[in-house]
């Protein structure tokens, strides 16, 4: 074992509390660990064995270590730098695994004690970590009033409804606000494991961290580059982005290219012309591309008839919104949904009052 890697006695340790549900995705909490071993790698090889570590314990339900296993899971019950004895500063809730809201529910009503266990950490200044679903053992604990988090865009509404004092956060991945960090789904457990170095061990170990996890951002950069040559130039991007933005807010609403042209504050005809340059579209087709963007949510996540669903993506005439549906998927709205709809047929639906 490198130099490097040995923990000192004298250094200090981040520990962190990892509980195990039946209904856990345990992935979610291995790839965890993984970027926090990672993280301890970088902190020997830039500090030695004296620099700072992280530690973690896997617990049971009832908040009970899991006992040490052996084989390829030696690493994860017993991290090898670090000893996890001693009251844990931060927790981390992977998601769990569950068919629908109602499921939900009834596994955050299962583990209520270890909601209020949370609580407690919460009331003693610790951070919490929550990945998806696992934001309704948090929330339940009563605990996050006021604070911003995210979640997977299928959870919203229905998280909404059971914690309206929670604010939640669409327009990101991760949301870290406080004591609460959470992110929407596992593809940001990168940046959430850098959000906790930062926390637990400092800013410049976590600008490491973060050049070790994250994409090569040159290349990126050249990517992006290399993109807005071929469609919307700076110069024009003010007059497009007005126009775009009053248009996803007044989806359901008859379109009118005078009353557009107005919000983008240029003549209709300029407007006409910079759709036309910059999306080799006009404003009216890039309108229905975002209804039926709209129309594909609500087909997959609600049980909605198609006339409601075109009446709210702007359409009064179900016939003609069926004909631009196929315009823009290639299929009708009652196929879409016969293939991607993430609700159970009403016929089979469990009775929920709040679901």
């Amino acid at each position: 074992m490198p130099r490097s890697s040995v923990l000192s006695a004298t250094a200090s340790v981040f520990r962190i509390d990892i509980p195990l549900l039946p209904e856990s995705a345990v992935g979610n909490a291995l790839q965890f660990i993984d970027l926090l071993r990672g993280a301890n790698l970088l902190a020997g090889l830039r500090g030695g064995a004296g620099s700072p570590r992280l530690a973690w314990r896997l617990l049971d339900a009832q908040g009970q270590p899991l006992p040490h296993q052996p084989g390829p899971l030696a690493a994860y019950t017993q991290p090898t730098a670090a000893p996890a004895d001693g009251p844990a500063q931060a927790w981390f809730i992977p998601s769990f695994h569950a068919a629908d809201i109602p499921a939900i529910r009834d596994v955050a009503a299962r583990h209520r004690a270890l909601s209020r266990q949370i609580g407690i950490a919460l009331d003693a200044g610790h951070k919490v970590l929550t990945v998806g679903n696992g934001a309704w053992l948090t929330a339940q604990s009563g605990r996050l009033q006021g604070r911003r988090g995210c979640l997977p865009w299928f959870y919203l509404a229905g998280f909404e409804r059971d914690f309206p004092e929670v604010v939640l956060d669409a327009g990101h991945d991760l949301s870290d606000d406080g004591p609460w960090l959470s992110c929407a789904l596992p593809h940001s457990l990168g940046e959430m494991a850098i959000a906790l170095v930062r926390h637990a061990l400092g800013d410049a170990l976590a600008q490491t961290c973060a050049s070790v996890l994250r994409p090569d951002h040159d290349r990126a950069r050249a990517a992006l580059q290399a993109n807005a040559q071929q469609h919307i130039p700076a110069t024009r991007d003010s007059t497009l982005a007005r126009a775009m933005a009053w248009m996803e807010n007044h989806l359901d609403e008859p379109y009118s290219l005078a009353r557009l042209a107005e919000a983008a504050a240029v003549s209709p005809r300029t407007l006409l012309r910079h759709f036309q340059q910059e999306l080799s579209q006009s404003p009216l087709d890039h309108l229905h591309s975002l209804r039926c963007a709209r129309a594909k949510v609500l087909l997959e996540v609600t049980l909605e008839s198609v006339p409601s669903i075109a009446v709210a993506c702007g359409y009064s005439d179900p016939a003609a919104f069926r004909r631009i549906f196929v315009r823009y998927t290639g299929m009708a709205p009652g196929e879409y949904r016969k293939r991607h709809a993430l609700r159970a047929p009403r016929r089979r639906w469990r009775v929920d009052v709040g679901a």
